[in-house]
This record gives structure tokens, C-alpha cells and sequence, in this order.
């Protein structure tokens, strides 16, 4: 055969730039020699290519100047973090799940009734096919329009359609064992993570000098203690964002979901960049104060006011010092100005600190969340409630207390109805008895005058 005929010297025929030989070289490379392969297995593996080499790009991970290959790490070195790390993550968050169910029936409901935290007695609504449907698939909160549609339908009052559908909300409510369960779970993770973050960075330059989490970065190899940190917290948050849906919602429900996101990126991220330093202290920084939270909260649960009390004022001070002192003067100003001593601006450098600002915004929400509970604290003698409270109104449970259902509720209303025309016309007769009186003294006085 003709060397001009062969396969190889076609592709030196049509490969007349460089950049279209390098294109088929690398397409090539991975096809195995003498089989020709379909179109559409090719385009997969060459979309996968180019994603891997845009989104592993050097401009976006590394200060200017510096090169993937001027980062490699001997074995004696030290380990440097590497993506593929993360990918244990994702296993351990459904194992954190796991655990979490095991520890909430075993320990946390049995230590929910040994400090006596008791659960609301509520009414339940009475099975109504198309009210259910209605609260299930449109809304649970009807419109008037609606209210008086639904009346029709069912042959019901208009109160009686309102006190079922409030009913109906507070039936789906958490109750006070659920809510004493998901916070004791956090509890034990937050105070595990804080002391076992705390003596495990005790000891480093970069706690006592933050200068030191940017002293021969990006080249910073990273121990094994650092990194179980970091991958346990990861597989932490992803375990409560996956649970999300089936945690008690509160009113910074929203809040919470983007704390939970702006967490994951930020710490998935900075592994990845290898801000290893910094990122152990902002996991720090935040796990000192929400184990205070989460006990304080177990405690009002169980109405144990005082202890609640004590323990929301300490929560109080150290939230408002680590995260409107700390975490912005400290650890925000050294990855916004003190880095800049040792490296050139790069994406990295912005997306980490706009991260960062997002929980700092996050920060100042729930210290005005705080504040105000310090207020009515202040000037109440207590803590009322917790101004992340559930989404229901705790109103919702005071009308239920108050207001009865059924014959019994209209009999009471017709008792009171009648009580307050009787003081009315009591009320009525004094003001006309007042007023004679008043007259026969003024006509008595003229009549003395004259």
C-alpha cells in the first residue's frame, strides 16, 4: 500500500495548523489503534476534556506566576489537598444522617424526658376529604374567597372552615421532643468540633500570628488532624442541608438554607485552594458560639428558664465578640489586606472573600435577631421567645387554648354575648340614674338661689 494511502499520512495532510494537529492528537490518543468509534462517543469525551481544562485553569486557583507543577509535594513533604478528597464527603454526610436518627431515639428522647420537656396536647382537625386536599395541593392558608367557596362545598360556617384550617397547621407544628432532639444533635457535633478544632490548633504559628496562613502559600502542606476537620465539617453541613426538608422550619428558614450553601462552597472551595489556615479558624470561630445556642435552646425546651436565661446571655456576649469582632477585624482582614503582602490579586483571591462577606451578612442578621431578644431581656426580666421561632405564630396555639370547638364553643359564645349585654345595660342604667340624680341636686341648688 502506498505510504500517501495510509491513515497516518491523511491526518498529516489535513492537519495543516498546529492547533488542529494538537486536536486530533489528543481526540487519538484516546481511541484504541485499528476500531473505528461512533460520532457520539467522541463528542462526550471531548466536552469532558475541555471542562476539565477550563475549570482546573491556573489564572483561577493559583496567585500569578505560580504553576501547578511549582506546588507538587514529595510524599516526606506533606500532603497537599487535592479535589478528589472531597469526594468522601458525600458517603459520610448520609453515615452523619444515620446517626443522627440513631442518636436522636436513643439518647436524645430519653434525655428530653429525664429533663421533662413536655409536648402540647393539641386538637386535631376531623378528616375532611376536600379540606385536605384543599390544605395539601393549593394552600394552608385559604383567602376569604376561598374560605367561603370551601363552606359551600363542605356545608360548613365560615369559622368553622377558619378553626379547622388552624387546627390543621397546628397539628403539623414540630413538637417540643422534635425540636429538643434536633438541637441536642447539634449540641454534641458543635462541642465535639469546637474542642477537637480548638486543641488541634492551639499549638500552630498561624493561631497565635494569622501573617503565618499566607507564609509560603500556595506550597502548605496539610496534616491529617486539618484535614479530618475539614472533611468531617463538610460532611456535617451536607447532612443538614440534605435534612433541610424535614428539620423544624424557622423564620430565618431562607437565612439558613444560604448560611448552609455559602458554608459548603467555603469550605469546599478553600480546601481546594488550600486555604486550609484560615479556613480552620473560620470553622473555629463559628463553632465557639453555636454549641451555646443549641444548649440553650435544649433548655428552654424543658423550660428551664433560668438555666436558659444564663445560658442565651453567654451565647449572646460570645456571638456578638467572635462575629461582628473577631471574624471581620480578625480573619477578614488578613485574607482581604494581610494576603495581599504575599501574593497578587486572582479570582481566588475575590471568590473566597465574597464568600466570606456573605456570612458576614448573614452575621449582622442574626445579630439584630439577637439583639432584640436582649432588649426584651433587658426590660422583660426574660427571654419570651426565640426570635427564630417556627413559622406558625405561637398565637396560633393561644387561640387554640382559648377558643373551644363545636356546640360547647357557641354555647360558651352565646354565654358571653349574654354577659356583656347584662353589663351593658347595667352600665346604661347607672349613666340615667347618675343623671337624674344630678338634675334633682341642680334644680334643688336653683330653687335655694331664687
Amino acid at each position: 500500500m502506498p505510504a500517501s494511502d495510509s491513515f497516518p499520512a491523511k491526518l498529516h495532510i489535513q492537519a495543516v495548523t498546529e492547533g488542529r494537529r494538537n486536536e486530533l492528537l489528543l481526540v487519538l490518543t484516546h481511541l484504541p489503534l485499528h476500531v473505528s468509534h461512533p460520532q457520539h462517543m467522541m463528542i462526550p469525551n471531548r466536552m469532558a476534556a475541555l471542562l476539565n481544562e477550563w475549570l482546573w485553569q491556573e489564572q483561577y486557583w493559583l496567585p500569578p506566576g505560580i504553576s501547578w507543577q511549582d506546588i507538587k509535594m514529595k510524599d516526606e513533604d506533606g500532603r497537599f489537598p487535592l479535589p478528589r478528597d472531597l469526594l468522601i464527603t458525600l458517603p459520610l454526610a448520609f453515615v452523619f444522617i444515620a446517626l443522627r436518627y440513631v442518636f436522636e431515639r436513643i439518647i436524645a428522647i430519653p434525655f428530653s424526658k429525664c429533663l421533662g420537656v413536655k409536648d402540647r396536647i393539641r386538637n386535631r382537625a376531623p378528616s375532611i376529604p376536600k379540606l385536605d386536599a384543599f390544605y395539601k395541593h393549593i394552600s394552608r392558608q385559604p383567602s376569604q374567597s376561598q374560605v367561603v367557596s370551601l363552606g359551600r362545598q363542605c356545608g360548613l360556617s365560615q369559622r368553622k372552615i377558619h378553626t379547622w384550617f388552624r387546627h390543621r397547621r397546628n397539628q403539623d407544628r414540630p413538637s417540643n421532643t422534635k425540636k429538643f432532639c434536633e438541637a441536642s444533635w447539634r449540641f454534641v457535633f458543635y462541642i465535639v468540633s469546637f474542642a477537637a478544632g480548638l486543641g488541634s490548633l492551639i499549638n500552630t504559628a498561624w493561631f497565635w500570628d494569622h501573617r503565618e496562613c499566607w507564609r509560603g502559600y500556595p506550597k502548605q502542606p496539610v496534616v491529617a488532624v486539618h484535614y479530618w476537620y475539614y472533611i468531617l465539617e463538610l460532611s456535617f453541613y451536607l447532612s443538614l442541608l440534605l435534612s433541610v426538608s424535614v428539620d423544624v422550619k424557622r423564620k430565618d428558614f431562607k437565612e439558613q438554607v444560604v448560611h448552609h450553601i455559602a458554608t459548603i462552597f467555603l469550605i469546599g472551595f478553600s480546601y481546594c485552594g488550600n486555604y486550609v489556615r484560615v479556613g480552620t479558624l473560620v470553622m473555629l470561630v463559628h463553632d465557639s458560639s453555636d454549641f451555646l445556642l443549641e444548649s440553650a435552646k435544649m433548655f428552654h425546651y424543658a423550660v428551664w428558664t433560668r438555666t436558659c436565661d444564663s445560658l442565651f446571655v453567654i451565647f449572646a456576649v460570645v456571638f456578638l465578640v467572635t462575629r461582628l469582632v473577631v471574624f471581620p477585624c480578625r480573619i477578614v482582614h488578613t485574607t482581604m489586606v494581610v494576603s495581599l503582602e504575599f501574593f497578587q490579586p486572582f479570582f481566588g483571591y475575590y471568590f473566597f472573600n465574597v464568600l466570606l462577606l456573605v456570612l458576614q451578612a448573614l452575621h449582622i442578621f442574626w445579630a439584630y435577631l439577637i439583639l432584640r431578644m436582649v432588649y426584651k431581656f433587658v426590660f422583660t426580666g426574660k427571654v419570651e421567645r426565640d426570635e427564630r421561632s417556627d413559622e406558625e405564630s405561637e398565637v396560633n396555639e393561644r387561640e387554640e387554648e382559648e377558643e373551644p370547638d363545636g356546640e360547647e364553643g357557641e354555647h360558651n359564645c352565646e354565654q358571653r354575648k349574654e354577659t356583656i349585654n347584662s353589663k351593658l345595660t347595667s352600665l346604661a342604667n347607672n349613666c340615667v340614674l347618675n343623671n337624674l340624680t344630678n338634675q334633682r341636686n341642680l334644680n334643688s341648688r336653683l330653687r335655694k338661689a331664687r
